[in-house]
């Protein structure tokens, strides 16, 4: 083991300084080769990722683009008349352009069963002495309750509306001041679907629409109070429905019935295609585009990271190379030229050049519009196609990023390499100088031990 645990301490010189300045001057200069390489790894890997980034984006405009149901989208215009709102309305993809006049004659709703005069004094009143059953069913639907013995009015009302299996019937009771009145309230609708009531227990007659025995139980539907189905008049001609809602009344459409026409009103829909959709979704691809080609010129440009870089140029080639190129289309237009778009001399996208807008190019033939972008072999495929050669897992920018990740990992390699080194060579160092300072060390003991030797000798400056 070493006499010293610093250098220097035994000999006195500054042995430590010297151990470190030495490995400092192989370590630094290292150092310094590792964080530049791995600063121009990081700068490179961090351009090509905003640059996939805003590719990804415009390759998810794309896939709108390329989807022709984005295209063949309807809007609907409704007039409501003058007293109110009666209708609403919505178009499906596939529902025909056109005007229509719609009234509502009358709405559909639920039956209305309520008991009769004097059935009960309160809601407290017990109605049976023994445990039973209530029925309840319209149309192809029913539910039961179990009713308790010794339950009231009040119990039985909860019992029905707290049912799990409830299909859409509320019990309500009406205090009058001299009796209770017991009103069910049925929310499923069409003509021929009133609520009926049935019973096991003749002391639940008062309850029911038909009795135990047979015959009229006490709870009455009276006129006016039954299910009706919803009637509506499109142009002239009269629709009905068992609910408010109207599908395909008017093919490929939904009309629901809102509230019931004044007399000689009606609401004006006009169905059209959806061409502020179109505009909004090529607004996004320009917008997308130019958002790619403000990044990549940054990346590119003088002293940038991705200065000179053959995958960026051939990117921007083709991209522009596609931005040109013609589809099969039999409509009026082949290219994004000719429905409006140009590039101008920054090489971003505009909505207009000399020869049309895109909006004039929507008014001259919008399907051929679509057929441009969503066609066989359509503008926004061909584009795809481009945008997975770079982006997709085997692209050449994602095989760029790998690269560059893997440059990084070996930096990371080589500096753990080298500070092992550097730990080796301080060890040798310290090794070769804890001998020197032990040898010195010796040496100066030895000629401490000689002078004061010679010292006591006569004539040499001990005694006589």
């Amino acid at each position: 083991m070493p006499l010293f645990s610093s250098a220097g301490v035994g000999s006195g010189l500054d042995l430590e300084s010297i151990i470190k300045s030495t490995v400092a001057a192989t370590n630094q200069p290292k150092q310094a080769q590792f964080a530049r390489a791995e600063q121009r790894y990081s700068t490179e890997l961090s351009a090509l990722g905003a640059v996939k980034s805003a590719l990804s984006k415009l390759d998810d405009v794309l896939g709108k683009l390329a989807d022709p149901d984005e295209f063949a989208k309807r809007t609907a215009t409704v007039t409501q008349p003058a007293s109110g709102d009666v209708i609403s309305f919505s178009a499906g993809t596939d529902a025909t352009s056109g005007n229509f006049d719609i009234a509502v004659n009358q709405l559909a709703q639920g039956s209305r069963a309520v008991s009769t005069d004097g059935a009960f004094t309160s809601s407290e009143q017990v109605i049976t002495s023994q445990a039973s059953t209530l029925t309840f069913g319209a149309g192809a639907e029913s539910f039961s309750v179990a009713v308790d013995a010794n339950a009231t009015l009040e119990d039985i009302r909860q019992a029905v509306n707290n049912s799990t299996d409830n299909i859409g019937v509320t019990a309500n009771i009406i205090n009058t001041g001299t009796e209770a009145k017991l009103v069910y309230s049925s929310e499923i609708t069409g003509a021929g679907n009133d609520l009926e009531v049935t019973n096991d227990n003749a002391e639940l007659d008062a309850l029911s629409t038909v009795a135990n025995g047979g015959g009229a139980g006490g709870m009455t539907i009276a006129a006016g109070d039954e299910a009706t189905d919803a009637e509506i008049v499109i142009d002239g001609i009269v629709a009905t429905n068992s609910t408010n809602t109207f599908t395909d009344v008017i093919q490929g459409s939904t009309v629901t019935a809102e509230a019931v026409s004044e007399a000689g009103e009606s609401a004006s829909v006009d169905i059209g295609r959806d061409r502020e959709g179109v505009t909004k979704l090529v607004d996004e691809f320009i917008k997308s585009y130019n958002a790619v080609v403000d990044i990549m010129d940054k990346a590119t440009d003088t002293g940038q990271p991705l200065q000179a870089d053959a995958t960026m140029r051939g990117l921007q080639r083709q991209m522009v190379s596609t931005l040109s190129a013609k589809v099969n289309n039999a409509g009026d237009f082949e290219t994004l030229f000719d429905i409006g778009l140009s590039l101008n001399d920054e090489g971003k996208l505009e909505k207009t050049n000399v020869v049309r807008s895109f909006d004039e190019a929507l008014d001259q033939d919008l399907d051929s519009v679509a057929s441009v972008f969503s066609g066989t072999g359509g503008f926004a495929k061909q584009f795809e196609g481009l945008m997975d050669n770079y982006i997709n897992s085997t692209g050449s920018i994602s095989f760029r990023e790998k690269a560059l990740n893997e440059s990084l990992d070996r930096v990371d390699d080589d500096r753990e390499r080298h500070s092992y080194r550097m730990e080796q060579l301080e060890a040798r160092l310290r090794e070769k100088y804890t001998g020197l300072d032990t040898m010195l060390a010796q040496m100066q003991n030895t000629q401490q031990y000689l002078s004061a030797q010679l010292s006591n000798l006569p004539g040499f400056g001990g005694k006589d």
